[in-house]
């Protein structure tokens, strides 16, 4: 993992064999005619590749987006290193150029509980109700029943039944342990299209939470026909107090303002890259503090995973759920940060002006700054004003699409 002050550098952020990786995000170009645009990556550039498909989605739902992309000729739009520069200076102002999320019209969905590791803290701010100061008087009732391994069990499995008849006797089955080894994955909404935000710029912490963290992952790309197209990094940024009062809550610690960090950029799928990589990822993380030079570090193996990840995906669309724009899907995560920060026993939380740098060789490295959702910049740039940038720059005639049904 590199240190903060190098993790918006390029070679932080590309991936380490970035001279093969087929690269594809979406740039800011401000002034006029500018707007949201398609661009890949070749030696430190980025060049613009608007003309393959006006969208990223539609980009990915063509038949032969690998070809195309390798095979375009766009304008060079300048350095990477620049517009990594101007991101971190600016932020998402409309008035510089800046990085945006690689995705655009795509539903964020997102997989939860499918590590033993975070499963068994899930539970536990279940039991302490929200409430940090309770997590390790919790923690040491939990795991001396339930163990602090469960990756043995595979979910669905005869072995996971009989666990949940010996807990549901002992009073202590959950809604958590429910969806990480019964037989139905937990998928929710993380974001709507355009709600995302890239590297270098700030993500949203709820004013009213005061237990949280992040949640570092990759993020899969799947196209509207359910295929696996590529994969970027993620962060789910969660409340652990308001999902701990009540799983009801879940919609209000997953999705707010700035929540929901993706990037630096898609990894396509190609003869150098496929899923079998995206298994053997290892996801590292990096929090530093501002104001208390605290430093949190961990890691989360997709190896670990207690569902594969094509299943995951199968349980998030298919015959009875369909997308028309594919969706991106976090993956979960196996860290879940207990390391005081503030006071013994109280675990770890969010400080405002925390960096957060999310890394993996084979996709880079995705950094953001915690601020407070309604504080940041606010989402003003949606479907519609998409459109319209669009429509105003004749690029909604683009084709390439597929069209068969």
């Amino acid at each position: 993992m590199p240190a903060w002050q190098d993790a918006l550098s390029v070679a932080a952020t590309l991936p380490y064999d970035a001279d093969r990786a087929l690269l594809v995000g979406r740039v800011w170009v401000p002034g006029p005619g500018g707007g949201p645009t398609l661009v890949t990556v070749r030696d430190g550039q980025l060049f613009d590749i608007g003309a393959l498909a006006p969208t990223m989605s539609a980009l990915l739902d063509r038949a032969d987006a690998v070809q195309a992309v390798q095979a375009a000729t766009g304008r060079t739009l300048g350095s990477l290193s620049d517009w990594l520069a101007e991101t971190a200076e600016y932020g998402p102002d409309i008035a510089h150029r800046h990085l945006l999320a690689p995705n655009d019209l795509q539903v964020v969905k997102a997989a939860g509980v499918t590590f033993a590791a975070s499963m068994v803290e899930r539970v536990i701010e279940e039991q302490a109700r929200g409430d940090a100061g309770r997590a390790e008087a919790v923690r040491r009732q939990v795991v001396a029943v339930v163990g602090d391994d469960l990756s043995g069990i595979r979910p669905g499995s005869p072995e996971a039944d009989r666990l949940k008849a010996v807990l549901l006797a002992q009073g202590l089955w959950s809604q958590y342990l429910e969806v990480g080894i019964g037989p139905d994955a937990e998928i929710f909404t993380k974001a709507a299209p355009l709600a995302s935000v890239g590297t270098g710029v700030q993500v949203g912490l709820h004013p009213g939470s005061t237990w949280n963290n992040p949640e570092p992952e990759v993020v899969l790309v799947v196209d509207a026909r359910g295929a696996v197209v590529g994969a970027t990094l993620g962060n789910d940024v969660n409340l652990r107090d308001f999902e701990g009062r009540s799983a009801l809550l879940l919609g209000k610690a997953k999705a707010n303002n700035g929540a929901c960090a993706i990037g630096p950029f898609i990894r396509l799928f190609d003869a150098h890259f496929g899923i079998d990589d995206v298994r053997a990822t290892v996801v590292s993380l990096r929090v530093e503090g501002e104001d208390d030079g605290f430093v949190l570090e961990g890691a989360s193996s997709m190896a670990r995973i207690s569902r594969d990840p094509l299943e995951l995906v199968r349980h998030a669309m298919g015959a009875h759920h369909q997308y028309p724009d594919g969706i991106l899907l976090f993956c979960g995560t196996m860290f879940a940060p207990i390391q005081d920060r503030d006071a013994p026993g109280a675990g770890f939380t969010h400080h405002v002006g925390d960096r957060v740098a999310i890394h993996a060789e084979r996709l880079g490295t995705l950094v953001n700054r915690v601020g407070r959702s309604d504080a940041i910049p606010p989402w003003t740039f949606g479907i519609g004003a998409l459109m319209h940038n669009l429509a105003g720059r004749g690029l909604l005639a683009a084709t390439g699409t597929r069209t068969d049904a």
